[in-house]
């Protein structure tokens, strides 16, 4: 079916810093679109039970007192998105993030770390084939884009003339995932044409080539001011990165 024909899931996750295995959620959104069906938005503001840096609290808005005092309890509002994630998942439905492996993995580690089923558990070991990443589809197909922070949503956006008044909230972010990924569908029919299952793998291979040619310019290219260094290693795994061998992010 044609991918404008859809049921599909936007979500999006705000969170406490920028280490997906250490990050904590801050406040999640899940945004359900098309089908022939009207949208529904689901939201999520969460206590994460540690300081909230000022630098994260100056990108989403959301410090400790308002954490502290309006937050629901990690393990409901965890829960809960999970759940309609996998209820997504298992019926096939698009499942579309920005950086999908920023939040898959800030979601698996905040399950595990509350003692929640993962979602490796809840699919019992599937591989959830319906996941997309306007990130991953926009570098494979431009791979050739000049300036810092282009790649960022914002930028990506903009070169698909997909405008929003209010970035960097959940709900935001989540709508902008589906508005990009539905301008990348219509301009690459390609990405349209592949089955779930062949998307799902390409992204996983494209990722992977992606961040090894990020880690070489890295490597051989920047400058220190741009954070080069020979010793560079950037993980390409997707769409879920690995705890640090050490054991961080626990």
């Amino acid at each position: 079916m044609s991918w404008h024909l859809l049921r599909r899931l936007g979500w999006d996750t705000e969170t406490t810093g920028v280490i997906p295995t250490e990050a904590r959620i801050v406040t999640v959104a899940v945004v359900v679109r098309g089908g022939g069906h009207p949208d529904r938005v689901f939201s999520h503001l969460i206590n994460p039970g540690v300081p909230i840096p000022e630098e994260t609290t100056a990108v989403h808005g959301i410090d400790d007192a308002r954490a502290q005092a309006d937050g629901l309890d990690p393990r409901d509002a965890l829960e809960d998105i999970a759940d309609k994630l996998t209820a997504a998942l298992r019926a096939g439905m698009p499942v579309v993030a920005f950086n999908t492996s920023y939040d898959w993995t800030v979601l698996n580690c905040d399950l595990a770390r509350n003692g929640l089923p993962t979602m490796a558990d809840r699919l019992r070991g599937a591989d959830p084939v319906t996941l997309v990443d306007p990130h991953v589809l926009d570098r494979q197909a431009r791979p050739f884009v000049r300036g810092a922070g282009q790649r960022k949503l914002g930028p990506t956006c903009a070169r698909y003339g997909v405008e929003l008044e209010d970035w960097h909230t959940a709900e935001a972010d989540a709508l902008a995932a589906l508005l990009l990924a539905d301008a990348q569908f219509a301009k690459f029919p390609q990405f349209q044409r592949a089955e779930p299952s062949e998307l799902f793998a390409a992204q996983q291979r494209w990722r992977a080539e992606q961040q090894a040619g990020l880690q070489e310019w890295f490597r051989t290219k920047a400058t220190a001011e741009q954070g080069g260094d020979p010793g560079k290693v950037i993980d390409g795994s997707w769409p879920l990165i690995p705890a640090p061998r050490d054991g961080g992010g626990s």
